[in-house]
């Protein structure tokens, strides 16, 4: 069978694609504005990619038209390409039914579910679940380093773990993608209102969240995160299934304590009980060490090793393999390091999430200084739903480079204003790699946050270090 994807770059759209390939079929697809790594794993898959929407992609060749043509979310009703697919009758899907129609039947589903941390949590979860001998399959969105490939099918014996998001499905269905996955076990990690565009409050996504809980059998699991009152509001709808917490409440059935500031080392306690099953109810515990920083991603870890216990991987084996996980791309990626100073990838993209990272960093600093380039990209940031929050997100940064892109909603001149000398705004790209060149010293961490391209910024800031690195050597300075 043929499979074209109209948005095959999005990234879970292009996890889908490999999946499809791996299941033996044809699949091409259309995108714009494609970039690294999605556009370069589908490419070494040897999946066609079209650029742009254009009516005639859905032509394999004269006379000849896709047997079935799986539609992103992001496309909607005036895009060319949709338009032709409507007026020609061809049959379609949207990318989450597809998946639950022809990937999930028969497997022990894992969704990860959360406003932030689904990727690292989906990642560390799969690396787990390989560690402990399970081979899993798996749709990330992102490239998990330990793997390589941000979807892959693995034994059909084993857990499936899928990155569980609340956007909406598709043009022709508004609920949530992961109301189709049906899942045994859901992580949910945390809720904060998000997705302004397709949501008008935090109680929309709630309601949300629920369907998701409602779809969770009597005898899967709920791994839920403590401390997170949207959540506590989402139970209180309704719970059929068993509930286990996990953080750092003393009641809560997984718990976690920090013995390093920047967590990259923290004790895991399991307190045994009835939810799950967990060994014959028996208090466990062990400790990580591991690459990562920050608070968020130690509990990012610890709902992975709950939901591991449950398959199988007993917690000591899990933490062990912790310390051999590496981030995804794009999740405190360090990207280079030039003349001492590190250029690092995040995909930040809520204020929140930049000041989890910002705080993690800031506590593995302990020489230099933190510069923090941001790109306001995703659509919540572009309408301006929570742009007061961006002032305190930025506190641990030392220096603060904005880049308004364009098509924002608001003017950021009054927010960065009101952040005094240590922030300047940009709305050019090579201005921007300038300013931070120029104020970068050795023993500095550039960290980049966006959840996009930034126009490459990341290899400019590579290749301009490297620049300025030759030119203080040929004059002495080095």
């Amino acid at each position: 069978m043929h499979l074209h994807i109209i948005g095959i770059c999005g990234t879970f759209m292009g996890s889908l694609a490999l999946l499809a390939r791996e299941l033996g079929h044809q699949v091409s697809g259309s995108d714009q504005h494609v970039y690294p790594p999605m556009s370069t794993q589908l490419a070494e898959a040897g999946i066609v990619l079209k650029e742009g929407y254009h009516a005639d992609h859905l032509s394999l060749a004269p006379g000849i038209a896709p047997d079935l043509v799986i539609v992103g979310n992001a496309m909607s009703r005036g895009n060319e390409e949709v338009e032709a697919l409507l007026n020609s009758g061809l049959p379609y899907t949207s990318g989450a039914q597809w998946l639950a129609e022809h990937v999930l039947p028969g497997r022990r589903v894992i969704a990860v579910a959360g406003t932030h941390g689904k990727t690292t949590t989906a990642s560390i979860l799969a690396w787990l679940l390989e560690s402990g001998g399970l081979t899993p399959g798996f749709l990330i969105g992102g490239v998990p380093r330990n793997f390589g490939v941000s979807a892959r099918l693995g034994d059909p014996r084993a857990p499936f773990v899928v990155e569980a998001d609340e956007y909406d499905t598709a043009f022709f269905d508004k609920r949530s993608k992961f109301v189709h996955y049906r899942p045994h076990i859901a992580i949910l990690n945390n809720l904060e209102f998000d997705h302004a565009d397709i949501f008008p409050d935090l109680a929309a996504i709630e309601r949300q969240f629920h369907h998701l809980v409602r779809t969770v059998p009597s005898q899967g699991l709920l791994l839920v995160a403590d401390e997170q009152p949207a959540l506590e509001r989402v139970l209180a709808q309704g719970a059929w299934t068993p509930v286990a917490h996990f953080g750092d409440q003393a009641t809560s059935e997984w718990q976690l304590t920090l013995e390093r500031d920047d967590a990259s080392r923290f004790q895991v306690l399991h307190c045994g009980g009835e939810p799950g099953q967990y060994k014959n109810g028996q208090d466990e515990d062990g400790v990580v060490e591991w690459a990562l920083t920050g608070e968020h991603n130690a509990r990012n870890a610890l709902a992975a090793l709950s939901a591991a216990n449950v398959c199988g991987v007993d917690l000591a084996r899990g933490c062990a393999a912790l310390a051999r996980f590496e981030t995804p791309r794009r999740r405190q990626e360090v990207r280079g390091e030039i003349n001492g100073i590190q250029v690092i990838d995040d995909f930040a993209h809520h204020p929140t999430a930049i000041a989890a990272t910002l705080k993690g960093l800031r506590a593995a600093t302990t020489k230099g200084r933190l510069l923090a380039v941001i790109e306001p990209r995703s659509n919540t940031m572009r309408l301006g739903a929570l742009r007061e929050r961006l002032i305190e997100s930025v506190a641990d940064a030392d220096s603060v480079f904005w880049f308004q892109p364009v098509g924002l909603d608001w003017s950021m001149e009054e927010l960065v204003a009101s952040q005094g000398a240590r922030a300047q705004l940009h709305n050019d790209i090579d201005k921007l790699v300038t300013a931070v060149v120029t104020q970068a010293s050795p023993l500095d961490r550039i960290v980049v946050m966006s959840n996009g391209g930034f126009e490459g910024v990341h290899e400019r800031l590579l290749a301009a270090l490297t620049t300025a690195q030759k030119a203080a050597a040929s004059e002495g300075h080095v």
